[in-house]
């Protein structure tokens, strides 16, 4: 950071200014952007001057004077006619702006030709800041820029080829010119000087073959882009044979396409696209340069036709014909811009007459009649009919139109109706294209109707069953196209059925609103059978039919039940949920299959499937049949299902449940019943079942489950009954020729009872069994030293947890009495109320109240506030700022109001306990927020009980009421 001495103009749009580490720095007015930094040391400018030494007074200076003096350097620097001169020691000198002819000739001695035509630009464009010597207007301004601009260009292309590399590699030279050519042909390109360019210039480029390379190259972005489209003939030549000798043939197409047509030489161009296959220069060569759209296209269409009559597939350039007739129909140029539009019409009716031709000019004998329309069919059915309809749209309704569409109608119905080298969907394009231009209001074709039925026929043939799908689309797109009209209705539903066109048939049925028929078609119809649920709901539930059609819907589906079901059991039930509600109980009836039957119930019933339970309401026994069904076929979901089932009857299914055997299931409602015995016998004997298995994991899961039974219960039941529950599984795990294998799981059932059954009780049953009263103790030692190491574990954890306890209360205990024993100091030595010290008080009766919290006061202005209250013949006193803060001190009065009421309760009870007053509470919550410990236990006021608190505050109440006798200044000490 330097500051900033002196400032000056040198003229009107441009600022000099000096800092104190003599650096000048020329700033622009008009943007304030910093244009150039000097550095002026060895100016030795001159400072300090008579007036900051002090002549007059002897030089009696002052230091800030000297200090300022010390930079002062108002009479060393002066500015006059654009000049600034500065005073040194030893001489004066001038600074001045140069000239922009100047500036551009100080960058061309240092060699710096890129920068010097940069700087040039920037004045041309008028965005250089600083210009001086530029007059006049601004034509007159850019043309002596230009003329400038232009002797510079020149002296660039000279040293370019003085200074290129004479030895190394060619490379080298290429990236030398590549450096510097492309700056010379940009700006002859921003002059507008292609004259420049492509003679003088382009002169000297040609005497050296890599630079003229280079330069030609250059040219392609700019031909491209549409910036350069004139070149001279020779100039072109050149580039031409450049591009050909380097076999970058798609850039010398991609040139030709963009260039002015009048700077080709059309011959040179045209043998040279056929000879390397140019075909989008050479089309374009012929259109634009002799407005010839045909003779491209009879050449192109001689080349591709054969193979793609013979059924290969064309890519790449041999599609340029068919885009070629596309735009040419459609009035574009090809490939790009527009034909005049005085042309268009004759462009469109040349190419018309080139389609229709009986013969191609240089056909074979054998060569079949219409060759260029049977070419354009087999290359694209469907996008050449779409440019025919298209083209028919654009065409003026005159004679002569008429007769074209007329005309290459019946071409396209010669070629295709009597041959049979195309497909069905060909076909059917070209009678969707008919009935097309046949629905329109003004049509003017005339088609004979015969020729629909034809292909009617063609397309419904029952013995042709391939391209099924792609016959009945197209057929279905005829008739969606307005063909309808041109086919007998009642025929074509018959053809359609036998064809198994069910699409079709939907077609018809809805056009004669019998969608009852249309259930038929969804159902036989193998592509589409899912879909029938979809549309039987629309028909029924959306508005816009009526009750007569709602109501042959709804029995067509009801008939049809059983293949819905069949087709999806899971969709037919959420149908009938919403739709045949009331005749569940018949649909059930009459199904026999009852594996159907069962599924139909499960997607019903279970609200796991997703059905809404509030559209159906069935009797109890529809739902204990399902649950029989259930039994059957997925014994493993019983469980799961029961509970979350709803409407039906315990004592029914747990019959239907025990007939199958499901100990679980059983269980479970044994259990939902409330006979909680009954559900434990059940599964302790699946337990004992499981245990003649060899598996452990069936006897382990059991033994959970029935565990988890006694323990959800055992909270509910008295001694007697939970010894009932306990005893009986522990004697089922310890038979002792089980013990060995079942050990851990027998502790596992004696560490979950003892939460319930006492330890005595356990240990007395145990040693009571007649089959370890004999003497056979050691076999159950382990489960004994096992109980005892429980116990001795869960001792040591109580007395852990005991210490802990007693360590807290002790750290707490003897915080609160230092807390208490503490002295206290005020915050402040002046009353909080009256903001006057307590000693300048002379009042007698006046006493000074001191807090816990360090807030100060005279007794007289707690007083004052309502903060004082006797309880027990003793004054107690409350802190107001704190008692304020907390409760707001609108409310003060009030809560004090109640505190002086409910007094006299706090004394007749005195009698039994001790009371904290109001203020030892205060001081209560005030201790426990500063002595706040870490203990472990979680506390809300105190850690300890309410009992205890008592106790604590009976105990250091005298030591809370201390200094009330004291000498003046009495200071009271309050919790």
């Amino acid at each position: 950071m330097c500051s900033l001495l002196p400032f000056q103009w040198i003229n009107s749009r441009t600022a000099v200014l000096l800092d104190s580490v003599e650096k000048l720095h020329v700033i622009d007015r008009q943007t304030q952007e910093e244009l150039e930094t000097i550095e002026i040391p060895e100016v030795q400018l001159v400072y300090n001057s008579s007036h900051f030494k002090s002549l007059a007074t002897g030089g009696n200076v002052s230091e800030a004077l000297a200090l300022v003096g010390e930079k002062a350097c108002y009479q060393s620097i002066s500015s006059c006619g654009g000049q600034i001169f500065y005073l040194g020691t030893k001489s004066v000198h001038v600074m001045t702006l140069r000239s922009w002819r100047e500036r551009v000739d100080h960058l061309l001695k240092q060699e710096r030709l890129t920068d010097a035509l940069a700087l040039a630009w920037s004045f041309y464009e008028g965005k250089a800041k600083a210009v001086v010597g530029l007059s006049g207007d601004t034509s007159k301004r850019k043309a002596v820029i230009a003329d400038r601009m232009v002797e510079i260009l020149l002296h660039y292309a000279d040293r370019t080829l003085k200074k290129c590399p004479d030895q190394g590699k060619i490379q080298v030279m290429e990236q030398h010119f590549q450096d510097v050519v492309p700056v010379i042909v940009d700006y002859c390109l921003l002059l507008q000087r292609t004259d420049l360019l492509f003679n003088q210039i382009y002169d000297k480029m040609s005497e050296n073959s890599v630079a003229k390379g280079i330069f030609l190259e250059c040219l392609e972005p700019y031909i491209l882009s549409d910036k350069l489209m004139g070149i001279t003939a020779q100039v072109m030549k050149d580039l031409l044979l450049h591009f050909q000798d380097k076999n970058r043939l798609e850039n010398m197409e991609a040139c030709i396409v963009h260039m002015d047509i009048t700077s080709l030489d059309i011959q040179q161009v045209v043998l040279l696209c056929w000879e390397n296959h140019l075909y989008d220069a050479m089309i374009y060569v012929y259109n634009s340069g002799m407005n010839d759209f045909i003779s491209p296209m009879e050449k192109l269409f001689k080349v591709i036709a054969p193979p793609l009559n013979a059924g290969k597939s064309l890519t790449g350039t041999e599609l340029l014909p068919f885009i070629s007739v596309y735009c040419c129909l459609a009035g574009r140029a090809y490939p790009l811009g527009d034909i005049p539009e005085d042309l268009v019409p004759l462009v469109k009716n040349q190419v018309f007459e080139f389609l229709i031709r009986l013969h191609s000019a240089e056909g074979s004998v054998d060569e079949e009649v219409y060759p260029h329309v049977r070419t354009l069919l087999h290359f694209d059915t469907r996008e050449f009919l779409n440019v025919l309809a298209l083209t028919f749209e654009d065409f003026k309704n005159d004679k002569q139109a008429v007769e074209y569409q007329q005309r290459i109608v019946d071409i396209l119905l010669k070629v295709m109706v009597e041959n049979s080298d195309f497909t069905p969907s060909q076909v059917g394009c070209l009678f969707t294209f008919l009935a097309r231009q046949l629905a329109k209001p003004n049509n003017t074709l005339f088609v004979n109707r015969t020729l629909f039925d034809q292909v009617l026929e063609f397309l419904c043939s029952p013995d042709d069953d391939s391209r099924h799908s792609e016959r009945q689309q197209v057929l279905l797109e005829l008739l969606q196209a307005g063909g309808i009209v041109q086919f007998e209705e009642s025929r074509l539903i018959q053809m359609a059925e036998k064809a198994e066109f069910y699409q079709i048939c939907e077609f018809m049925y809805e056009r004669e609103l019998r969608y009852d028929k249309i259930i038929g078609c969804y159902l036989r119809d193998p592509v589409r059978k899912e879909e029938v649920f979809n549309y039987i709901h629309n028909i029924l539930s959306m508005p816009g039919y009526s009750t007569e059609e709602k109501q042959s819907v709804w029995d067509k589906a009801l008939e049809h039940i059983k293949e819905l079901l069949l087709l999806s059991p899971c969709k037919a039930a959420d149908l009938v949920a919403i739709h045949f509600s009331e005749q569940i109980e018949s649909i059930i009836t009459n199904l026999q299959d009852q594996f159907l039957l069962f599924q139909f119930l499960r997607s019903l019933l279970d609200p796991r499937e997703g059905i809404n339970q509030d559209l159906i309401h069935l009797p109890p026994c529809i739902t204990e049949q399902f649950i029989e069904l259930l039994c059957q076929y997925s014994p493993d979901d019983v469980l799961e299902t029961l509970k979350v089932l709803e409407y039906c009857r315990l004592e029914e299914t747990i019959q239907i449940t025990q007939k199958h055997q499901l100990h679980e299931a059983s269980s479970y409602l044994l259990e939902k019943k409330g006979d909680i015995h009954g559900a434990f016998l059940v599964m302790l004997e699946r337990l004992q079942s499981s245990e003649q298995l060899p598996l452990l994991e069936n006897i382990e899961d059991t033994l959970m489950k029935t565990i988890a039974l006694c323990q959800r219960n055992s909270h509910n039941l008295n001694q007697q009954q939970q010894e009932a529950l306990w005893f009986p599984l522990l004697e089922a795990m310890m038979s002792p020729q089980k013990l060995s294998a079942l050990k851990s799981l027998t502790m596992q059932v004696l560490n979950n009872m003892a939460a319930f059954i006492a330890l005595p009780s356990i240990l007395q049953r145990i040693l009571q069994d007649p089959v370890y009263g004999k003497g056979k103790l050691g076999e159950i030692q382990g489960l004994v030293l096992g109980m005892l190491d429980t116990f001795n574990y869960e001792q040591t954890l109580l007395e852990t947890t005991t210490n802990l306890l007693n360590h807290d209360l002790h750290w707490s205990l003897c915080n609160l009495r230092a807390s208490v024993t503490r002295g206290l100091t005020p915050k402040q030595d002046y009353c909080c109320i009256c903001l006057q010290q307590y000693k300048r008080r002379q009042e007698t009766a006046d006493e000074i109240i001191v807090f816990s919290c360090g807030h100060l006061y005279h007794s007289l202005c707690l007083l004052s506030k309502e903060c004082g209250v006797v309880t027990k013949g003793l004054m107690r006193w409350m802190c107001y700022k704190c008692n304020s803060s907390n409760k707001g001190g609108g409310k003060l009065s009030e809560n004090f109001s109640e505190l002086k009421k409910g007094s006299a309760t706090s004394l007749t009870q005195a009698g039994s306990e001790s009371v904290l007053d109001p203020q030892q509470i205060q001081a209560f919550d005030q201790l426990c927020r500063l002595n706040r410990g870490t203990s472990r236990v979680r506390t809300t006021r105190f850690p300890f009980h309410s009992q205890l608190v008592r106790g604590i505050f009976k105990t250091l109440k005298p030591a809370l009421e201390l200094g009330a006798e004291e000498s003046e200044p009495k200071l009271p000490r309050s919790a």
